[in-house]
Parts: structure tokens; C-alpha cells; sequence
């Protein structure tokens, strides 16, 4: 077969092979998922609110619907995003995507050309990653600490580089980290690129899951410029498999958006936009974000409290105030790679960390997942774990 050249590009998700390691193996308790927790899904609320759309509104959601979105979900988004983010959106900010996947397919899209530079937070997310790659662009990643992106660094990386077009950002409970950007650092990170020709992408699919500590404006709602487009999704908070994420951007961005998905899918799917409407309307969703964030941060309690008794005192890790995840460091002797198969061997599993940086890292790092386990999990996987630390730590 005659493919492009831009397939010898594509790299198949380092993560995905990893799973496929896990999923070989029988009776595991796995702390490598990165989705939320499903007995969470509203199903009773959704079935309720899809058999009310269907019978009033049944035709209009089979029907072919607009490229930018269904009027009445952008109307939703528009009022999410002034009341929740702070953002003075309107409807010419929004177009709705196929999950936040696809809002960073459409950026590096857009905004890329073969040579430029993209930068991301050291370590950052595969798939921001990976949705860059096929447009022949390099990387640079810039470190974090615990307030965030190293802004001193980013001014001199972006000062000596003038090939940088894009920066790749997850400023709330990033993942892998679990770190969330404090508000000063945010600042920070805004005088910084508002000196350089440059796009921001900041990609919100945590921000809504915060479980301690106090709201924090996002990026966007800093953006005097219109350099940030703002990445929003209902995967998190409302289900994944509804695939209802959002660009809110600056409108000339938009319209580009809305040209390339005419080409790519005409739109985004009309049945489940005019269902989800349907459950915000007859629905809480608020008091269900609510539920999610008190469960989760229940989990993650439990994990840390377990990692803290059963831990090598070598070992460290984050304590995140939202979102999905606890990054841990081991040892700079230990390969979490190769640590793996002892952990599957004795029923236990994680991702390493080196993945999830854009030019190879260090391997002595571990993604911990919270959300999809049981508590009884959390206390008889992390007590494994511990074990299997304790001979290499």
C-alpha cells in the first residue's frame, strides 16, 4: 500500500501497548486506567431524559445538524464558560468537537506546519502529543515544579526558538502529574507568551473535578490577546462515551475549526448534543459533578494514606487536589518499565512514566490511577505494590 508520509510519523500510544501487557494478565488490580469511575454515569437520569428527547424531539436528533454544534448545547457552553471559567464567551467562541481529541487534532491542524517547534509541560499527555505529530513538528518540553510550568524557563526556550508555534498546556490536574498551576504561576505563564508570536492550547478536561483547594481562573480567561483556545469536555463530568467536548476560542480560530470538520466528519454527533441538553435541562448536573468530586476525592485520600504506610520513604509522589491521578517518583536506579512485569507477576499494575515525555525522560516514574478501583482495591493493590517496591527501593 502506498501510504503518506505522514504515517511514518504516527506512533502507535506507548500507553495502549502497556495496557495490552496488562490485559494479558489474569486477575490484575489496575491502577493504569484513565477513566473515570462508570458506576458514576448518570444512566437512570440519561435513560429518562433520551426517552423524553426521543419522543419530542426524536426527528431533530436523527437529523443532520449544524458543523459548529447544536444552537441550544452552544448555549449551554457559552453559559458555562462565563459562569464557571470566568470566560466572556459568546456563540462565536464555541464549536463543538468529537471529544477534546479532536479539538487538538484541529489546532495542530491549523496552526501547524512542517518545521515548527510545539511546546509542552515535561511530562505532559501522550495524546496532545501525539495529535502534533504527523504535521512534522519537533518538541520541546519545559519542566514543572509544583506551581506549574516553569515560566523562567519557557521565556528562555521560547526567546531562543523562534520556530515555536504552539504550546500544549494542562494547567488543572494535568495528567500524568496531578499537578494543578497555581494562580500566580498562571499569571506568570501569560506575560511570558504575550511577548511571542505563539498559540496556547489549554486543555481543561480535569478542571471541573476539583475536590480541595480553591478555584483557580484558567488561562482563558486571562487571554487578552486571543493566543489561548481553551479546550472543554463532558467526558469527565457527565460520560466519555457521549464523545461532547468544545473549543472556546478566539472566532477567527473557530471558523477555521468549523471549515476543517466540513472535510473531516460535517459534525460532531446530533443525537447525543440534543441528550445531553435534555439532561441539563430536566437534571442536576451540578449536584452530580458534585458526587463525582466527593468519591474521588475519597479514593484519593485512601490511596495516599495507603502510599504513605506501605511507600519506601525512597519513593515520592504528588498529592493532587483534583482530577484522576498521583504521579510517583522512584528512585533514579529504578526502571518502572522493567518493574512492571514483577508488579503484574504479583497482581498488580500501573504505566510507567517516561512515555509521557515528548523526547523520551526518565524511567523511573509511575502514572496511579484512583478513580477506577474499588477501596478495597486501593488498600490490597497499594499494600502489593508496596512489597514489590520494597526490593528495589
Amino acid at each position: 500500500m502506498r501510504f503518506s508520509k505522514r504515517m511514518d510519523m504516527i506512533k502507535p500510544s506507548a500507553i495502549r501497548s502497556v495496557q495490552k501487557r496488562i490485559a494479558a494478565t489474569e486477575n490484575v488490580i489496575s491502577f493504569a486506567a484513565g477513566l473515570p469511575d462508570p458506576a458514576l454515569f448518570p444512566l437512570d437520569d440519561l435513560e429518562k431524559a433520551t426517552s423524553k428527547m426521543i419522543r419530542e424531539k426524536g426527528e431533530l436528533a436523527f437529523q443532520y445538524g449544524l458543523t459548529k454544534g447544536y444552537d441550544p448545547m452552544i448555549d449551554k457552553l457559552v453559559e458555562r464558560m462565563r459562569n464557571k471559567e470566568k470566560i466572556d464567551a459568546s456563540a462565536a467562541n464555541i464549536i463543538l468537537t468529537t471529544g477534546s481529541q479532536q479539538g487538538l487534532a484541529l489546532c495542530a491542524m491549523m496552526f501547524l506546519d512542517e518545521g515548527d517547534v510545539v511546546v509542552a509541560e515535561n511530562p505532559s499527555y501522550l495524546g496532545g502529543i501525539n495529535a502534533c505529530r504527523p504535521y512534522g513538528v519537533s518538541f520541546i518540553g519545559v519542566d514543572t515544579d509544583d506551581e506549574g510550568m516553569d515560566t523562567k524557563e519557557l521565556d528562555k526556550v521560547l526567546a531562543e526558538n523562534p520556530s515555536v508555534k504552539m504550546l500544549y498546556v494542562i494547567p488543572n490536574f494535568q495528567n500524568p502529574t496531578g499537578k494543578a498551576w497555581s494562580l500566580q504561576r498562571r499569571k506568570d505563564f501569560m506575560e511570558v507568551i504575550n511577548k511571542y508570536d505563539v498559540i496556547v492550547v489549554e486543555d481543561n478536561p480535569y478542571g471541573e473535578i476539583r475536590f480541595k483547594g480553591d478555584f483557580v481562573p484558567s488561562l482563558k480567561s486571562m487571554d487578552t490577546q486571543g493566543k489561548v483556545v481553551y479546550l472543554g469536555s463532558f467526558s469527565k463530568i457527565l460520560a466519555p462515551g457521549l464523545r461532547i467536548a468544545w473549543i472556546c476560542a478566539d472566532p477567527e480560530v473557530v471558523k477555521e475549526a468549523e471549515l476543517i470538520k466540513e472535510g473531516w466528519d460535517l459534525q460532531c454527533n446530533q443525537f447525543v448534543q440534543v441528550q445531553a441538553v435534555q439532561y441539563m435541562e430536566d437534571f442536576d448536573l451540578e449536584a452530580h459533578i458534585a458526587e463525582i468530586q466527593q468519591l474521588y476525592m475519597k479514593k484519593c485520600d485512601l490511596m495516599l494514606e495507603m502510599m504513605d504506610k506501605e511507600f519506601p520513604e525512597s519513593v515520592t509522589y504528588t498529592r493532587p487536589e483534583g482530577g484522576m491521578f498521583i504521579w510517583v517518583v522512584l528512585p533514579e536506579n529504578v526502571d518502572a518499565d522493567v518493574l512492571l512485569d514483577t508488579a503484574l507477576e504479583h497482581g498488580v499494575a500501573y504505566i510507567p512514566g517516561e512515555p509521557f515525555f515528548a523526547n523520551g525522560g526518565p524511567k523511573n516514574t509511575i502514572r496511579m490511577n484512583f478513580t477506577t478501583v474499588s477501596e478495597d482495591q486501593i488498600k490490597k493493590g497499594i499494600k502489593i505494590l508496596g512489597d514489590v517496591l520494597k526490593t528495589v527501593c
